[in-house]
């Protein structure tokens, strides 16, 4: 949805809005927004579901899963033509980056979710001896989804997903720019046979997701702009619930000289120019070594002067998403053309349509500009040419940016020392934006690109508390350190100290 407007109407409880293509500016739908009541109502019927679901054993969770694979592959033509109708991405995008990635998710977690929260032993070291342990994974209770308006379909489901195998209820706050894409969520769980109140869609702006914050939910999972995200972390922090931020990035290419120069062109372009830019650890600006950066920059020109922008048959580009990104888009690289940058390809807006922009390809430029510093999140890819690999690595880690990276080199011994180097919370060699669909590895940023990780093992343990269980091997009357102290034993403890970690013993406490 290109444009979000007010509506009026003659409920003095409740805003409505209106939402519209940002091809043609169409209406699509409305909405209401959900009121702070209604939201904590919505809590509250989250939070009786949830008890229920959190006593189903996970082959039960996962049969809702499969239930909502079949019908996603089932009814994926549907998702994928309300998916388009708000973003206007083409149907081949919306396919691979919302539906197949849903797939995965749901099949994933639903599979993987026992082995990785399943309840275990501890090997103790101390206490080896006397007690047991074992480590249980329990669900928070109710968790808070708050979408963005660029994957607006994926980026809700697969923390939904997530939280649901770890024996949650979830409400999704989906941006007033996409909120069907949203709804479509709460749609899927519900015809999968979810219980009644566990997956709800609340609808509304950023007033709706305060509201969500403040309802007495046991987690927030964010996905959206850093200024959001630390107006978030300052809430979830006033009411010590935990959080996941999922912010903005300014992801660098490093393309080392002996990079594979056809591929790494390809990726590249394609980093950069998925989903329009619009898509948070895409490549946002690139560091070229001087020896290979004349035919690396020609190679990118011919390949981006390639890209077809429309919103009809089959096309590349479609246009921005959310009417406010254009403006900043078009500010970077006029700021970028005002401090000497040279504009190879696009640079300016299409006779499309109100919210079409050129892919664009943009060259001599320098941290001065902002097109190099702040997030674009459009089809622009900067290009600096650099001396050597240490001068990327120096500039690459020049951001207050630290989601995702890329470095490009037939050498992957090397690839991986430079990897090493990266303020990033993720890197790839040798490919572009897959570091989020790599279910197994934990995703996330470093600085102001987040907090906390969301997938992996360490994003599905992030929806549950871990309590560890600690069990007596024997039931003696009591023990050495209970009352009285005495000096007798203060001298029997001491002399314990030195045989633990003072004698060929210590290997015993390891």
């Amino acid at each position: 949805m290109a444009i979000v407007r007010p509506v009026e109407t003659e409920s003095t409880s409740h805003r409505r809005f209106s939402t519209h293509s940002p091809v043609d500016e169409r209406i699509i739908g409305e909405f209401d927004v959900t009121t702070a009541a209604e939201v904590e109502l919505a809590v509250d019927r989250a939070r009786q579901a949830q008890i229920d679901w959190a006593a189903r054993s996970f082959p039960e969770r996962r049969q809702v899963m499969q239930a909502a694979l079949a019908i996603l592959m089932d009814r994926q033509e549907e998702f994928v033509d309300r998916i388009v109708a708000e973003t206007g991405r083409s149907r081949m995008e919306t396919t691979m980056m919302e539906i197949f990635a849903a797939c995965d998710s749901l099949n994933f977690f639903g599979e993987r979710a026992q082995s990785i929260l399943c309840e275990r032993s501890i090997d103790m070291h101390l206490f080896r001896l006397f007690k047991r342990a074992r480590l249980v994974y329990q669900p928070l209770g109710v968790v808070g989804v708050i979408t963005p308006w660029n994957g607006p379909f994926i980026l809700a489901l697969n923390p939904t997903v997530q939280a649901l195998m770890a024996g949650n209820a979830v409400i999704v706050k989906p941006s007033e720019i996409t909120p069907d894409c949203g709804r479509l969520v709460e749609e899927l769980f519900t015809a999968a046979g979810a219980p009644n109140g566990l997956v709800q869609v609340i609808t509304g702006d950023g007033e709706t997701g305060a509201a969500l914050i403040e309802s007495g939910v046991n987690k927030i999972s964010f996905t959206g702009s850093v200024a959001t995200g630390k107006r978030v972390a300052e809430a979830c922090g006033r009411n010590l619930i935990a959080c996941t931020l999922e912010l903005g990035g300014k992801d660098p290419a490093i393309i080392c000289a002996d990079a594979d120069l056809d591929r790494a062109v390809g990726g590249t372009v394609f980093g950069c120019m998925m989903n329009g830019g619009q898509f948070c650890s895409g490549v946002e600006r690139v560091y070229v070594v001087a020896e290979i950066a004349e035919a690396f920059i020609e190679r990118v020109a011919n390949k981006v002067a390639t890209l077809k922008l429309g919103h009809e048959g089959d096309y590349d580009i479609g246009p921005f998403i959310s009417a406010a990104q254009i403006d900043i888009v078009e500010s970077h690289v006029n700021d970028a053309v005002n401090k000497g940058a040279k504009v190879l390809v696009g640079g300016k807006r299409s006779d499309l349509g109100p919210y079409f922009f050129e892919p664009t390809l943009i060259v001599d430029v320098t941290h001065e500009m902002s097109v190099m510093t702040e997030e674009t999140f459009g089809p622009v890819l900067p290009i600096m040419i650099v001396s050597d690999e240490e001068e990327a690595i120096r500039m690459a880690n020049d951001t207050q940016y630290g989601l995702a990276a890329t470095v490009w080199t037939k050498d992957k011994d090397k690839g991986v020392k430079i990897a090493r180097r990266l303020d990033a919370g993720s890197v790839i060699l040798n490919d572009s934006s897959v570091t989020y669909g790599a279910l197994e590895l934990p995703f996330g940023g470093m600085k102001s690109s987040g907090l906390g990780r969301v997938n992996g093992e360490d994003g599905l343990r992030g929806y549950c508390r871990s309590q560890p269980i600690l069990i007596n091997r024997f039931n003696q009357a009591e023990e050495f350190v209970w009352y009285p102290y005495t000096e007798a034993k203060r001298q029997r403890l001491k002399k314990a100290i030195h045989w633990l970690w003072g004698t060929p013993f210590r290997w015993l406490m390891k």
